[in-house]
């Protein structure tokens, strides 16, 4: 089955600098897929060069399997949603809606019953006569949306969509967008975001990079439970890179690791070999914080926040080098203060990554 959008070996440069590195990569039809990563990773390079906004160095770019890689954006059929919703501010709701239908020169019967059914799908029907600046940010970010469906897109682009928006809102549209998706079961979504709340909540997978070049992909439990790499551990989810001492290899899916002096079973999520450097990516919200430096592995309480639902606790693992910890627990009810000595435990069955 052809690929909704492949990218065959695109690379993006501006003068000496590499914005986008060799990427390859495949989204089918009807798939939602989430490019993540920090700022400067080329994820929205990666996304410009798809829709065309940026020509590749080299490379090609297919859409249902046609090259479109010397196409100019306007006839590559494609939804685009940028960061700033990019709304025309002399025009009303209606009007920016049917800006890229009118453009097509469709009648306008068509552009009105076509702005009407998008305008409805994104709740937005009662404000079609109201001007961007009437309208809150999310309701701006609905009719940017709905000006990028208006033209039926077979693939929607959307460039870190949510990132304006305060915390609250951003959660109400995560909740409308997957609304949207499943009421469009056959349009290909690719969303940038640095969120990994994001891209976990709306993805069927994701797709992680890091100066430039891709680092890892897969469905988002995969990359979530077992990680491949360092950083798509530490990334997503924010794991705890454990430095271990690889001792056994049992059957490939279990191994035996040290850690200070004790022995844990861990996950291997690639290949390894005994002598090779790895380490436990080990979830802040697994580690268990003890009183007393005796109920497991000693560490120091470097800091305590409260984050309202519970508290996070910087430690410093007796470690040589010394690790530093982060951890989640819902009370410090009994825990000594900063700078006291606590217990640490971390579970059996982590993953095991190896580290570069």
């Amino acid at each position: 089955m052809t690929a909704a959008v492949e990218l065959r070996d695109v690379s993006v440069h501006f003068g000496q600098t590499c914005a986008l590195s060799r990427l390859d990569l495949a989204v089918e039809r009807g798939e939602t897929l989430a490019l993540l990563g920090p700022s400067g990773s080329g994820k929205s390079t990666a996304l410009k060069a798809l829709a065309g906004f940026v020509r590749p160095s080299s490379g090609r770019v297919f859409l249902d399997g046609q090259d479109v890689t010397e196409l100019p954006p306007h006839r590559r059929g494609l939804g685009v949603v940028v960061q700033s919703y990019a709304l025309f501010p002399h025009l009303r709701v209606a009007d920016n809606v049917a800006f890229g239908l009118r453009a097509r020169k469709l009648p306008r019967a068509e552009v009105d019953r076509r702005v009407g059914e998008v305008l409805e799908l994104v709740g937005m029907a009662a404000y079609r006569r109201r001007f961007p600046r009437e309208l809150s940010g999310g309701q701006q970010q609905r009719v940017a949306i709905a000006r990028a469906l208006a033209i039926r897109p077979r693939v929607l682009l959307l460039d870190e969509p949510l990132s304006a928006l305060d915390a609250a809102l951003r959660e109400d549209m995560v909740a409308e967008l997957l609304r949207l998706r499943a009421e469009l079961p056959d349009t290909t979504l690719i969303y940038v975001t640095h969120d990994q709340g994001e891209a976990l909540a709306l993805a069927d997978r994701i797709a992680v990079m890091r100066d430039a070049r891709l680092v890892e992909v897969g469905a988002c439990d995969r990359l979530y439970h077992r990680p491949a790499t360092e950083f798509t551990a530490s990334f997503l989810g924010a794991a705890n890179l454990v430095p271990v001492e690889l001792l056994r290899i049992e059957g490939g899916n279990v191994v035996t690791v040290r850690l200070g002096g004790r022995e844990l079973s861990a996950e291997p999520t690639s290949a390894v070999t005994t002598g090779q450097r790895v380490a436990l990516g080990v979830r802040p919200h697994r580690i268990g914080v003890h009183a007393s430096a005796v109920d497991g592995l000693p560490a120091r309480l470097r800091a305590v926040q409260w984050r309202g639902s519970g508290f996070r606790l910087d430690l410093d693992l007796d470690l040589d080098p010394v690790c530093a910890l982060r951890a989640e627990v819902s009370t410090v009810d009994g825990l000594p203060g900063v700078g006291e000595r606590v217990g640490v435990s971390i579970p059996d069955g982590c993953p095991l990554v190896a580290l570069g």
